[in-house]
């Protein structure tokens, strides 16, 4: 997608003042990152540099990082246990199994169903009613024309969301939950006198740089973070169990929540705003999709940033020493 029909064009666009939200060296990376004062050919030659040498290096690095892991750690099982830690004489895992052919077929597999759904969706269905390729995708790029509503493609429309609902008013209950963090781990926490008064001084500071920059950049911040905060899943969750079999039930509801407000948000951001209109409390009228939105914003976060705490909590089931096999 190059900035050559009207929704890229657009993007493009968006790209660069999300560049120029960053303060203080927002305008210098925005001409940095656009090449001209507007989007023009040489935005071009930028992201097609960006796209065909240091994507591919990135996907190669991560291929090469899963191989490692998969090499030193093992692939996982249904009941999360660690089955190097059972090895037989021959030094072998006794619950592991040789990956080939076990695992290329099962890999073989995976990847006829994938083009199978790639090649339907090519040949038969490559719009899918608009949330693949947008009718504006077929209109060439027009800087005086400016379609009504332009959303990312699918699997950026929740983060989108998430970008869309930071307004000021979000960024005055993202300061008072933080205080009010502050405020309980100063009375309640079970840390040292320091190290509370460390964590009071870290929150004012965040207070006073929410307060001092615009909601637009913050709205970059959450967007960005809610991507990068997945990356740190495995530091995060603290759990005694790896497997959800053995977690305690009300962990279920917990992931069907986040699910569900994720999916939400996902068709938030494909919509236009205010797509559910307003809802009207004497002279006040609240933007019900907005306030949606921001609800799952805060529960999103909420769930990675408390998963250290609420992971732990509720009653854990033995998990077994041995992998357990169960016949599909």
């Amino acid at each position: 997608r190059m900035p050559l029909c009207q929704v890229s064009f657009l993007g493009s666009r968006v790209v660069v003042n999300v560049c120029g939200a960053i303060p203080f060296i927002g305008p210098d990376l925005a001409l940095l990152c656009c090449g001209d004062c507007v989007v023009s050919g040489d935005t071009l030659i930028r992201y097609v540099s960006c796209r065909v040498i240091a994507g591919p290096e990135v996907l190669v690095g991560l291929v090469v990082a899963h191989l490692i892991a998969l090499h030193e750690v093992g692939s996982n099982n249904p009941d999360g246990i660690q089955i190097k830690a059972k090895r037989g004489p021959d030094g072998h895992p006794l619950d592991g199994i040789p990956s080939h052919p076990y695992y290329t077929v099962h890999d073989i597999f995976g990847v006829v169903v994938f083009l199978t759904i790639f090649s339907a969706v090519i040949f038969f269905a490559p719009e899918a009613g608009g949330y693949f390729l947008e009718y504006n995708n077929f209109i060439p790029a027009d800087s005086l024309k400016t379609p009504n509503h332009i959303a990312p493609v699918w699997y950026f429309t929740p983060f989108y969301s998430m970008l869309r609902a930071t307004t000021d008013d979000m960024v005055n209950v993202f300061a008072l939950l933080i205080a009010a963090a502050a405020v309980w781990n100063f009375i309640k926490g079970k840390s040292g006198m320091g190290l509370k008064v460390a964590a009071v001084v870290v929150a004012a500071v965040v207070i006073f740089l929410l307060k001092t920059f615009d909601a637009k950049f913050w709205g970059v911040v959450i967007m960005g973070g809610s991507v990068i905060i997945l990356f740190f899943l495995p530091w995060l969750d603290h759990s005694e169990v790896k497997s959800i079999r053995y977690r305690p039930s009300w962990h279920k509801y917990v992931y069907g929540v986040f699910v569900f407000l994720f999916l939400i948000l996902g068709y938030l951001g494909i919509q236009a705003p205010g797509v559910w209109g307003n809802l009207v409390i004497g002279s006040f009228a609240l933007d019900i999709a907005q306030t949606i939105s921001q609800i799952g914003t805060l529960f999103y976060f909420g769930f990675f940033l408390l998963m250290p705490w609420w992971s732990r909590k509720g009653e854990f089931k033995t998990v077994p020493e041995r992998v357990v096999f169960a016949a599909h």
